[in-house]
C-alpha cells in the first residue's frame, strides 16, 4: 500500500465514522418530524432527545476530521471538490448549524408554537443534510468533479446519480436511527412506543433497501465507473450489505432488538464502503487518481501520525461517552427525571 493509499484510507474510515454516528444522529429527524402531534408524539420526542442528547455534537468530530485529511493531504482535490460542489456543501452546512440550533433551542422553548416550529427545523434539516452530501458523493463518483477548472454548479450535483447518493444517505440514515431508537426504548421499558417503532423502522428499512437497488438502475448509463466497481471488485461488499440489511430487518421483526444495531451498522458501513472501493483508486473519477492527487510525503506522514494519536486520545473518550448513555443506570435515571418534569 502506498502512502497516498494509506492517507486516504483513513480518511475514508472517517468518512464511514460518520455515515454510522452522524447518520443515526441525522435520521432522528425522520422520526421526529412523523411523530405526531404534541401530544401524541411527546413520548417518542423525548426518546429522540434522550438517545441523541449526550451525543449529537460529539458525532460532528468525523466530519471536521475527514475534511482536514482531505485539505491537507490532497488539496488540489479538496479545492475542486469546494469549487464545484460549493452549493451542496454550504446547504448541508446550513442544515448542520439548523438542525444543531433548532434541536438546542427547542428544550428552552416558551411556548408550544415556539417548540413546534424549533422542531421542524430540526427535523426537515436533519433531512436536506444527508440530503446534500448524499449528492457530494454521486457527483465525485460519477465523474463530475474535474481537477482543472470548475464543473458546472447545478448539473454536477442534480443529476440521476447524485439523487439516488442523497436518497440513499436519507434513507440510511433513518433506517439507523429507528433500529438505535427502539432498541433504547426496549431497554428503557417503553412498550407502546418499541410498538410504534418497531412497525416504523421495519417500513423504513424496507423503503430503503427498495431505494438502493433501485438506484442501481441508472448507474449503468450515468456513472459507469461506479457501476463497473459496483459489479465487480466491490460486489461481494454489496452482497454483504443486502444480507446484513436483511437480517437486520428479521431481527427488528423477531423484537432481537440488540443485535439488529450490530447488524444495521454492518449493513451501513459495507453500502459505504462499496462506494469507496468501487471508486478506487480515483480520488476524483475520471479526473485523477489517490497517488496523483496527494500532497507532499512529509505532510502525509504527519497527517498518519495525527490520525494514530488522535485514535489513541480521542477514540477512548468516545467509547466511554458512548457506553455511559447505553447503561442502564444512565437509561432510568434520564426516564424518571423526563417523567417527573412532564408531570
Amino acid at each position: 500500500m502506498s502512502l497516498p493509499t494509506a492517507v486516504a484510507a483513513a480518511l475514508f474510515v472517517g468518512i464511514i465514522a460518520y455515515a454510522l454516528l452522524g447518520g443515526a444522529d441525522f435520521g432522528s429527524g425522520f422520526f421526529d418530524l412523523t411523530a405526531g402531534g404534541a401530544g401524541t408524539g411527546a413520548a417518542l420526542r423525548t426518546q429522540i432527545d434522550h438517545s441523541i442528547g449526550p451525543v449529537w455534537e460529539a458525532n460532528h468530530v468525523w466530519l471536521i476530521y475527514v475534511l482536514v485529511m482531505w485539505w491537507t493531504g490532497f488539496p488540489e482535490a479538496f479545492a475542486a471538490a469546494m469549487s464545484t460542489l460549493i452549493v451542496p456543501l454550504l446547504l448541508a452546512l446550513l442544515g448542520i448549524v439548523l438542525r444543531g440550533a433548532a434541536f438546542a433551542f427547542r428544550k428552552y422553548a416558551a411556548t408550544l408554537r415556539q417548540a413546534q416550529l424549533f422542531g421542524a427545523v430540526f427535523a426537515g434539516a436533519s433531512l436536506i443534510t444527508p440530503f446534500f452530501l448524499g449528492t457530494v458523493a454521486g457527483a465525485i463518483a460519477s465523474g463530475r468533479v474535474p481537477l482543472r477548472g470548475r464543473g458546472d454548479l447545478w448539473t454536477s450535483w442534480l443529476n440521476p446519480t447524485s439523487v439516488v447518493g442523497g436518497l440513499v444517505a436519507i434513507g440510511t440514515c433513518a433506517f439507523l436511527a429507528g433500529v438505535f431508537l427502539v432498541a433504547d426504548a426496549a431497554r428503557a421499558g417503553s412498550t407502546a412506543l418499541v410498538g410504534t417503532l418497531h412497525r416504523r423502522t421495519l417500513a423504513v428499512g424496507v423503503g430503503t433497501g427498495v431505494v438502493v437497488f433501485a438506484g442501481l438502475v441508472p448507474l449503468d448509463g450515468d456513472a459507469p465507473v461506479l457501476w463497473d466497481g459496483l459489479t465487480g471488485r466491490a460486489l461481494p461488499l454489496v452482497i454483504t450489505s443486502a444480507v446484513a440489511g436483511s437480517a437486520t430487518l428479521a431481527l427488528v421483526w423477531t423484537h432481537r432488538y440488540g443485535p439488529a444495531r450490530v447488524t444495521a451498522v454492518a449493513a451501513v458501513a459495507t453500502v459505504v464502503s462499496a462506494w469507496g472501493v468501487a471508486q478506487y483508486p480515483r480520488m476524483l473519477v475520471d479526473h485523477v487518481r489517490i497517488d496523483d492527487a496527494a500532497g507532499a510525503d512529509a505532510t502525509l506522514w504527519g497527517l498518519l501520525m495525527v490520525a494514530v494519536l488522535a485514535g489513541l486520545i480521542v477514540l477512548p473518550a468516545l467509547a466511554y461517552l458512548f457506553v455511559l448513555t447505553q447503561s442502564q443506570s444512565w437509561t432510568t435515571e434520564h426516564h424518571a427525571t423526563s417523567e417527573h418534569g412532564h408531570a
